[in-house]
């Protein structure tokens, strides 16, 4: 199983990126939000996923760990396949697409090109359990997270609406208080 792929980015476009290792040129499916953290061209790394019909072998490329783990949790779900599961994390980066299934927001599934009201219920269904976990445990992928986004993401995997928790981070945050990240949360719950 190919795990990922070290080389020089000779194409770059919103959905594929073209990667020569060692002499042979890789076609790579990406998402928009993989394509963001790319650079132009020259050396970079892609987390890679492959996906076998049988018609085509194809090659998923990920920035991220966490964002290959949400594409392999929604390719998982009957009738959403692998360029579905691209069309969610282009729309959505991996932490929202998880605080939308975990907070069973089908409304904001339903608005991505593709997914109708079946499709996002049979994701919501599916997976939010494994969302949750995922969304649990997956390291941030910025390394250098604030309390306020790390609380922020604690609060949506509970099920509160992110509107009403911004807001009330964002009070929280006007305070110009320092606040660990427990206290912050809950002051948060207190508020919410």
């Amino acid at each position: 199983m190919l795990y990922h792929l070290r080389g020089t980015l000779e194409r770059k476009t919103p959905t594929y990126v073209v990667m020569d290792c060692g002499g042979v040129g890789y076609l790579i499916h990406i998402s928009l939000t993989t394509f963001g953290q790319l650079p132009d061209l020259g050396k970079a790394e892609l987390l890679l996923h492959p996906v076998y019909r049988e018609d085509a072998q194809l090659l998923f490329g990920f920035a991220t760990e966490l964002e290959r783990d949400v594409f392999v949790l929604l390719n998982s779900v009957s009738g959403v396949g692998a360029s579905t599961a691209r069309v969610i994390l282009s729309t959505l980066r991996p932490e929202e697409a998880l605080s939308v299934i975990a907070n069973g927001d089908s409304g904001s599934l339903q608005r991505i090109k593709g997914i109708g009201a079946k499709t996002a219920q049979r994701i919501i269904i599916d997976i939010r359990d494994k969302a949750i976990k995922l969304g649990a445990t997956a390291p941030m992928a910025s390394g250098g997270t604030s309390a306020r986004q790390e609380a922020l993401e604690a609060l949506l995997v509970l099920g509160f609406a992110r509107v009403a928790v911004e807001k009330v981070l964002a009070a929280l945050s006007a305070e110009e208080l320092e606040y660990s990240l427990e206290d912050l949360i809950k002051r948060a719950l207190a508020r919410l």
